[in-house]
This record gives C-alpha cells, structure tokens and sequence, in this order.
C-alpha cells in the first residue's frame, strides 16, 4: 500500500505521538476496503502506541481515530491517500498527544466553544483545497469533545453525493445542513459558530498601536512586502483573508525560477512560515472595507475594526472572473465550477466544457481530458491566447473538441443541476446548444479591489490599481503590488518582486517624510473621512 520512502517518512513522523492512540475500520470484503485495512495495518505496524480495531460504523469503508480508550471524533469515509495523506499523519499525530503549532489562542477559543456540531466534509483526493478544510475540522473535533467531523472521499460514496447533489469541493456539512462550499480555514470556520467572535475580535484589533507599514493581502506580493519591510526593521503588519491568494488554486508549478517543481498550497504554506520568521503582526481571516485617511492611514474592515498605519501597501490579488451570462450564479457548484482540479472528478465519463482559450483554459482541458468523456473548449476570440505547446498537446487529445468565435451566452439546467450550453457563432451569428454535464470557467482574473472604489485611489477602466516604478499610487503613503495593479503581467515571480518594490518604495517614503508617531483621533472613529486626492 505504502512504498518504501513513504513508510519511512510516515514511521519518522509516528515517533513524535506520545500516548497510545486507536484506529478503528469499519471494512467489508469489497476491494476499497481491504485496501483501507492494508493502510491501517500498515500504519499499526509502524508504532507500538498504535493499536487496530474492527468496528461497524455508519460508512463503509472508513476508518476513525481517537485517544486510546476515547469515542472517536475524527474519521475518513474512503481511503486518506493523495492531498488527503498528511490529514491522516496530522490526525494520528493530535490524536497522540503531538501539539498542533495554530496560534494558541484561537485553541483556546475552540476548546471553549458550546453547542453540538457534528461536521461531514466531501472531498476529491486530487482536491488541493480541500485539506485545509478536513484538517481544520479535525483539529477542531481534536480539541472540543462536543465537535466531531468525517472526511468522505465523494467518489465512493457516489449515493450520497448525488443525493445531496453535490458537483464542487469541498462541500461541508454541519449536523445534516449544508455549512460551506469552497476553500475555508481554521478561523474563518470558527467564526461562523463561534457567536460573538466577530465582535470580540474587531475590539482587539482597535487596540493595535499604529504600524510604519501595514500589508494587505497574504499572496506572493503581500509576502514579499511584508518579509522586506520587516527586514528594515520597522512595525509591519501583514492583513490578509488567507495565505496564499489565487496560488492556492494552482496545482503545478513549474516556472518559478530554480524551484523546478512545486505546488499552490506547498509554495503558499512556504510564504506563510517565511512571513513568521521576520515578527510580521499577521491578522488573517479578515476582509477590507475601506481606506481612511487624516494624520495616519486607516485600513478599516468588514468587521468594524480600523488599524492605523503611516502607509499601506495594497496586494489584494485577483480571482476567477465569472462569464456574467443567465445561469451561472443559479448553478455554481451545481455543474458551473473555476477549478478543475478540486471539481473535475465529480463529472468522470460525462461531458464538459471549458470556457477561454488561454493557458488556464487549454491547461484546465487537458488535465479534464484524462477523467471525462469528452471536453468542449470555446474561445471568444478567433485564435487561441495559450502558449503553443498546451495548443499542440490539446489538439492532440481525442477527446478535445476547440471551438473558436464562440460567444458563451447562457448556462442551461434543470432546475438542479447544469445539462447544456448555449452559444453564438460569432461569424455566422447562429445560436448554438451544447448538451454536457459541466461547465469550467478559465476567462482570467478580476482584481479584488472593490472596496477602494470611493477611495480616489487612481485605477484603470478594468479595476486595476495604476503604479509606478517603485509601487507607489496616486495617494502619498499607499502603495500596490502584484495582480491588483496595473503591472502587465500577471505571474508569481512577478508579483514578489512587485511586492519588493513597494516595501522599498514605501520605506523610501517613511524617510523622506515627516509623519506624527501618534495616530490621528479620527482614524480610528467615525468622523474618518474617505481618502481623497488632496494630500
């Protein structure tokens, strides 16, 4: 079941569990689950604080683990193999005494919250973000005994996905009711049961002294700006939703220069720990609402707090842009999905399409090519914007059918779930149906800057931040990096030295100006006034 590198890495990591734990499979003869006992076995074999139990519980095959001698509160429905390993190892590890490294507090929080949450989380093992999730749950249901959650690989239990209709992950559920779809951390998932946190958390954050620098956005340009402008050795703060941005959504990475190889949430997880290392104060889990300014530089969010700060670099991001046609919105997740990766599994032997025909699109098709029946790629414009050799490679798929001139115009289903298509011959201005099963949106990205609509900042027509050459915008003391702004290319190694440029612009502007090292009354009040371009 394990080759022979992965045992050894797996039997290193079993050294650090300190009491004695149980594994619990529920398997029957079916060939899943003597497959899900050779792992258990396998695992058993490797500690001696391990012991293996045959149990009957509600899904077959699974697997639970627990404390010795504790009712289990973490299982696997399916075997935790692929993105979904290092949940296993994590939940072996908490359940034998090995402390988990999230931020002491937020523990505290946990172990403190009431009520009975019985969380259920559908996953794809080739889901890159779906083990954020699982491990989130699984250390919540670690630390408070009134939490319990399952894991259920969604491919073999088919019956209740189609049940619960569910085409994206990861899907959770909490005591039989739909709670989330789609990437969500530790605090995010804390603060939707945890009532009052929301208020509680905006009250600390008040109370925070004013930064020389404060970051917004933990993606690589966020990273890169924060890491040099803490290098300078002056009070930076990084506020981001999560770490990692659009990287997360990225499976494989091969053009970051001298890293042959990577992935999204391995390279997102890197920025994470490099941030640390430098005293960054990170606020993570938070959302801008608006820019203020008076004597300071007022970042306000959603949940009422505002921190101050004597500039700000902007590095929000971009996400998927959505097509905008009838449909879309009444069938995300229901067959309209932006990531192949997590999604493309739920519709194995069925037919997709892909919608734009550059690299993320042609990518996105011919990695859809190899789990379902047939692919329809439709360009908007008259020739493909991918690279040639995806072009090559895509036309060389039997299964790939690439349609040009074609204007997407509606998303057809049954009231349930996506069944079609509907388009226009650009050329001819015929209208045409497609008839499939999904449909997967590549059309680039919208830079997430919403928020600064009303804050005189200068953008361009499409919501980009417009620069300069050291990052600095049209408002003194602001700053931006990265796919927020007007930089023309929108790559990974790009965006960190964008984010470079702005920490150095920003430190640059703190020297050569005068600004009050107490921050202004009407920064954190009501009475702030929206940025303007008087200054």
């Amino acid at each position: 079941m394990l080759d022979a590198n992965v045992k050894k890495q797996l039997d290193t990591y079993l050294q650090n569990i300190v009491t004695p734990i149980e594994i619990s499979v529920s398997a029957d003869s079916s060939p899943k689950a003597v497959e899900l006992n050779d792992l258990a076995s396998e695992i058993a074999s490797l500690s001696s604080k391990i012991e293996l139990k045959q149990e009957n519980r509600k899904r077959t095959p699974s697997m639970a683990i627990a404390p010795a001698g504790e009712t289990p509160r973490v299982s696997f429905a399916g075997i935790p193999m692929g993105h979904e390993f290092t949940s296993l190892v994590l939940a072996l590890l908490q359940a034998g005494g090995h402390p988990s490294k999230v931020d002491p507090e937020l523990q505290e929080q946990i172990r403190s919250i009431q009520g009975e949450f019985h969380f259920e989380t559908y996953i794809s093992l080739s889901c890159q973000n779906c083990p954020d999730v699982v491990q989130a749950l699984n250390l919540m249901a670690k630390l408070n005994p009134n939490i319990t959650h399952e894991m259920i690989d969604g491919a073999l239990f088919q019956e209740e996905v189609d049940e619960r209709q569910i085409m994206a992950v990861p899907a959770v559920y909490l005591n039989g009711e739909h709670f989330g779809q789609g990437r969500m951390d530790l605090e995010e998932i804390v603060a939707k049961i945890d009532t009052g946190a929301e208020a509680r958390k905006a009250e600390e954050l008040n109370e925070r002294e004013p930064y020389d620098v404060l970051v917004l956005g933990g993606g690589p340009a966020g990273a890169a700006a924060a890491i040099y402008a803490a290098r300078k050795g002056i009070r930076t703060g990084l506020v981001a939703e999560r770490f990692g941005g659009q990287v997360m959504d990225t499976v494989g990475i091969e053009n970051f220069i001298s890293v042959p190889y990577t992935e999204g949430p391995k390279l997102s997880a890197g920025l994470e720990q490099h941030v640390k290392e430098y005293g960054v104060d990170i606020i993570t889990g938070q959302r801008a609402a608006q820019l203020k300014r008076d004597q300071l530089i007022g970042l306000e969010l959603e949940n009422g707090a505002t921190l101050a700060s004597k500039s700000v670099i902007l590095a929000t991001g971009a996400r998927w842009r959505e097509l905008g046609v009838p449909g879309e919105a009444e069938y995300r997740n229901k067959g309209v999905a932006y990531c192949p990766h997590c999604d493309g599994p739920f519709f194995k032997g069925k037919h997709v399409a892909v919608i734009g025909g550059g690299n993320s699109g042609i990518e996105a098709a011919i990695d859809l090519a190899g789990i379902v029946k047939h692919v329809t790629v439709l360009e908007f414009a008259d020739t493909l914007r991918a690279d040639d050799v995806l072009v090559r490679k895509a036309r060389s798929m039997a299964n790939i059918d690439i349609i040009t001139n074609a204007q997407t115009t509606e998303v057809l289903g049954d009231g349930s779930k996506v069944n079609g298509l509907q388009y226009t011959d650009r050329v001819s201005g015929e209208s045409k149906q497609v008839d499939l099963a999904g449909v997967f949106v590549q059309i680039g990205l919208v830079p997430n800057t919403e928020f600064l609509k009303d804050s005189g900042l200068e953008m361009n027509r499409m919501g980009e931040i417009v620069i300069d050459s050291r990052g600095a915008t049209s408002i003194p003391g602001v700053f931006a990096a990265g796919d927020a702004t007007t930089v023309p290319y929108k790559q990974i190694v790009i965006s960190m030295g964008a984010g470079a440029t702005a920490a150095l612009g920003a430190f640059d502007h703190l020297i050569r100006t005068s600004v009050s090292d107490e921050p202004a009354e009407s920064v954190t009040g009501s009475a702030s006034e929206p940025l303007s371009m008087a200054s």
